[in-house]
């Protein structure tokens, strides 16, 4: 049971260190520092394969201690699971540990939500500029030749490219 709740505790630690980078990432993308936001992605994929370790780990010593335990674990079994399975003495410690996890986990699915949406709303802005300094044609679609000459097609900008 101890290495379980060792692994808890470090995947609680690798979480709130996660969420720490997604504070900072909101900053970065604030600032629009690109170069600094592909060091937030590299340092986020870094703690995720850690996290994608550990969880790993944690699935194999709740199975080992359930199966122990004379419970038919899950594929992929729960904390909730281990819980119903420890020693009375354990069961707050542990479902404490599942509460504060749970809570960096719910931060974190709300910072990725800002970032999303605030990197969303920055390619939009791009769009936009670019959308003004260089416009789309009006007509995309074929139309009748007059007299064997191609329609031609006015320029509309608000931004004059040959001044």
């Amino acid at each position: 049971m101890d290495k379980i709740v060792s692994t808890l505790e470090k995947l609680e630690r690798l979480h709130r260190s996660l969420l720490d980078v997604c504070v900072k990432k909101t900053e970065v993308i604030k600032e629009s520092d690109i170069e600094g936001l592909n060091n937030m992605l590299k340092s986020e994929q870094t703690h995720i394969a850690a996290i994608e370790r550990l969880e790993q780990q944690r699935q194999v010593e709740v199975t080992d201690y359930l199966r122990a335990k004379g419970f038919a674990p899950t594929e992929a079994p729960t904390v909730a699971q281990l819980i119903e399975a420890a020693p009375t003495d354990q069961k707050e410690a542990l479902q404490q540990m599942r509460t504060r996890l749970i809570a960096v986990i719910d931060e974190l699915k709300k910072r990725n939500d800002l970032n999303q949406k605030m990197i969303f709303q920055s390619l939009q802005f791009v769009n936009i500029t670019l959308d003004l300094v260089q416009p789309r044609p009006e007509q995309m679609n074929y139309s009748s030749d007059i007299g064997g000459q191609a329609p031609q097609q006015q320029k509309k900008s608000y931004f004059d490219s040959q001044a």
